[in-house]
């Protein structure tokens, strides 16, 4: 998934003596040395990198190694995916009902979540030797990872506000978390398609002498007797990636635990009272600046969602670059890393709506150029290059935009406290859910076309027919496109601009 704002004066909480320098001795406790900072980031990593994983290769790894039908694999996607959305403002219900313990109230969450995840990530990427309960076992190993990773990645989440109440340190340490978090994506593209692609995946030629109306049947036939002992080294080839990033799971939440320390006074906690979920998520929901936010991030979300989880047949399909679809995806991913950076100091200096408009905007004329020109890998890869620079800004601001949220909800309900977990936790549940039926709706296209004219996707085929192309160019082109201006055009509605944020920080800089 900043640091706006510049340098600001630490304000003071609790009962304070009345001595002149305390406020300037308070800023100087409450300053994040650097490896809090990059500890705190480094915990934003698993998420990412299993998320970047299932998001560019799971769908292909459905239809093209496990064999599923187009149909099923949908079905997987989807349901995958809204039960993780569901699962959010459970754990965040479940958080606000956690007692402080030795370890803090988010810690615990984190610690005990990991190993689970891990075993149940592997799973999924495992293909079971059984005739039949494919589909079960996929679902229910996926379902299982997403409850879990919630569970680590809405208190990872909500921490943002719990490791510091100085707002340039939060969007400081947000900053690192994000170049983190892209980088993240990146070692998931990186070992997830470097791993699988040294490995040469049969692919099976559409007999010419098959007649359009009987192509989908000769096509399942085909499949049938080709050999599927051919796919043994692809499929091993996933399971080491899966080993491989299990690995880095557990070793990012090793040092999350270890290099963090949740501040209690950090939560604005006045007491041990247990918090009202219910009448909390009331006053979320009709909070108007964090609605309009989540919405309009919902449409860009779902735009990069969509080109997300269709890039990898997109490349290998519609533009004929079976063999280089990993490394372009790898071009996007660290084109987006070394320009966290620059967007950090743009909205700093420009303020984060021009940042939103700016940044993201910008992936458009690279979206449709994709599109609209001829196959050519050089062009390809200077379009992933400038499409990365838009990725980094929609990894960025959201997270960098929440926290002014939540300060602006404790301007106007002072009295109202522990509600953090329940921001974090509702926006990660509208985006997981757009999440899911961008793959729902991208696998679906690909089956009705199978239904409707007996031209739909060829399960290991070499190609495609060009139905199934044009849509693959929709779902990464022109919805993206129209998503994106939706988006943006919501964001006109947002209300806090950098002068808003500035009257928040002094206010609350005088509670």
């Amino acid at each position: 998934m900043a640091g706006g704002g510049g340098s600001e004066r630490a304000r003071p909480g609790g009962l304070l003596p009345p001595v002149c320098r305390q406020p300037r001795r308070r800023e100087s406790r409450e300053r994040l040395s650097v490896c809090s900072k990059l500890c705190y980031a480094v915990g934003g990593a698993p998420y990412q990198i299993t998320g970047c994983a299932i998001g560019f290769f799971l769908q292909i790894y459905l239809l093209d190694v496990a064999q599923l039908d187009p149909f099923y694999a949908s079905i997987i996607l989807f349901v995958g995916r809204a039960w993780d959305a569901v699962t959010d403002p459970m754990v965040g219900f479940f958080i606000s009902k956690t007692p402080w313990t030795r370890l803090g109230r988010l810690m615990p969450w984190i610690i005990f979540s990991t190993p689970f995840a891990v075993i149940s990530y592997f799973l999924i990427w495992f293909v079971p030797d059984i005739s039949s309960g494919q589909v079960m076992w996929y679902l229910i190993f996926y379902c299982i990872f997403q409850t879990l990773v919630t569970c680590f990645h809405v208190p990872y989440s909500a921490l943002t506000m719990f490791i510091s109440r100085e707002q340039s340190e939060r969007d400081s340490a947000t900053a690192y978390r994000m170049t983190v978090e892209v980088l993240g994506t990146v070692l998931g593209t990186a070992i997830q398609g470097q791993i699988v692609g040294k490995v040469d995946t049969p692919c099976i030629e559409s007999p010419l002498f098959i007649s359009r109306t009987n192509s989908s049947v000769a096509m399942e036939e085909l499949n049938m007797t080709h050999d599927t002992g051919s796919l043994t080294d692809t499929r091993n080839a996933y399971m080491i990636a899966a080993g491989v990033i299990g690995g880095l799971y557990i070793l990012c939440a090793v040092i999350l635990s270890v290099g963090v320390r949740e501040k209690r006074e950090a939560s604005e906690l006045q007491s041990d009272e247990p918090v009202s979920f219910f009448r909390g998520l009331k006053l979320v929901m009709n909070h108007g600046a964090y609605i309009k936010l989540i919405v309009g991030f919902l449409f860009t979300s779902l735009a990069f969602m969509l080109l997300e989880g269709n890039f990898a047949l997109f490349c290998t399909y519609t533009l004929g670059f079976r063999n280089e679809f990993q490394n372009i995806l790898l071009a996007i991913m660290l084109s987006a890393t070394l320009t966290i950076p620059l967007w950090q100091w743009f909205l700093t200096r420009f303020g984060k709506k021009t940042a939103v408009y700016v940044g993201i905007s910008s992936a458009i004329p690279f979206l449709i150029m994709v599109a609209v020109l001829d196959s050519n890998l050089i062009v390809t890869y200077i379009v992933a290059v400038a499409a990365g620079i838009s990725v980094a800004a929609a990894f960025l601001l959201p997270w960098s935009m929440l926290p002014d949220v939540v300060d602006d909800f404790k301007l106007q309900h002072p009295n109202s406290h522990g509600h953090e977990a329940i921001f974090f936790s509702f926006y990660v549940f509208f985006t997981k859910f757009t999440s899911g039926v961008s793959l729902g709706i991208s696998t679906l296209s690909l089956e009705y076309l199978s239904i409707r004219s007996f031209a739909g996707y060829q399960t290991r085929g070499c190609s495609q027919p060009k139905e199934v192309n044009f849509t693959l160019k929709m779902l990464v082109s022109a919805v993206p496109v129209v998503l994106i201006l939706l988006g943006l055009l919501l964001f006109k509605l947002y209300p806090i601009d950098e002068e808003k944020r500035r009257k928040n920080k002094k206010a609350l800089q005088d509670l």
